[in-house]
């Protein structure tokens, strides 16, 4: 079980931009985070090896996953005939429609895990997705797999963005795509556990990103609810003109910083690894 009052945060998107980067950066460096996703298909993670082998000492870092935002790392011709990803609706037509070919999603998988190993030096620690890609048909497959095969040894953590449905409505916070999300997850973690892959168990953080509604007040409804693993997404980061052009968040990054920055530190759960460099995850 988890540390009563204190919670699984992890921040999102780690290489999107200098900006996002350096806010979560400095959140981890302040003990305001347990963990960060990284892009592996962005500019920023090859210029990121000396800046992670820091972060490791003190948060796990794991791949996030990316079929949605910018370029795959190599050809993807019958899923992506433009050579590029084209967002989230899209991608999820693609693997309804049987328009998406599981070979090559699956090679882009194991692009992207080799690309995060040769920077960080070591497998993730975890791995989720961007916008939650890695729940949809033919990813979720394709991903299980490949880390069953690469890391049966070292299984990292899959990031369950389900959760009980009476949980996400006791939060108040959209709940259209909380309960959208936990419909698309369904099965994932048991999934997951068949394969040796450890879940968490309990999820929140979806947010409509809405400037008017602060964040602190957010974090508050995220937090109610927990289950005996929740883990809890947030995406903070410093505006910057990279970022611009990619993310509809851009100025409410910076709101999640600040307010991060505030949050008490002892609330959150500091991760630590065993003697062989594995994050030990809450029982």
């Amino acid at each position: 079980m988890m540390t009563a009052g204190r919670v699984l945060l992890c921040a999102d998107d780690y290489a999107l931009s200098p900006g996002v980067s350096r806010g979560i950066a400095e959140l981890i460096e302040a003990g305001r985070l347990s963990a960060t996703g990284a892009m592996t298909t962005e500019p920023g993670w090859l210029q990121a090896r000396e800046a992670v082998a820091g972060l490791r000492r003190q948060a796990a870092i794991g791949l996030h996953l990316n079929l949605t935002t910018g370029a795959p790392l190599g050809a993807m011709p019958r899923t992506l005939p433009l050579g590029r990803f084209d967002g989230i609706g899209a991608m999820m037509r693609r693997t309804r429609d049987g328009s998406a070919d599981a070979g090559e999603i699956t090679s882009e998988i194991d692009r992207q895990l080799d690309r995060f190993e040769a920077i960080a030096g070591a497998p993730p620690d975890f791995v989720d997705g961007h916008h939650h890609v890695h729940v949809l048909p033919l990813v979720r497959p394709a991903l299980l797999a490949a880390l069953a095969r690469r890391y049966r040894h070292a299984p990292p953590l899959v990031r369950d963005p389900g959760d009980n449905p009476l949980r996400i409505l006791a939060r108040r916070r959209s709940l259209v795509k909380a309960l959208g999300v936990a419909w698309l997850a369904r099965g994932l973690a048991a999934e997951a556990r068949r394969l040796g892959l450890p879940t968490n168990d309990g999820f929140s953080g979806f947010s409509r990103f809405d400037r008017a509604v602060p964040f602190d007040r957010e974090m508050t409804d995220f937090l109610r609810a927990p289950g005996p693993r929740q883990l809890v997404m947030c995406h903070p980061g410093y505006p910057d003109e990279i970022l611009r052009p990619l993310d509809p968040l851009f100025e409410r990054r910076r709101d999640e910083l600040d307010a991060l920055k505030a949050f008490p530190a002892e609330r959150i759960l500091r991760l630590e690894r065993d003697g062989s460099g594995r994050i030990r995850w809450p029982a």
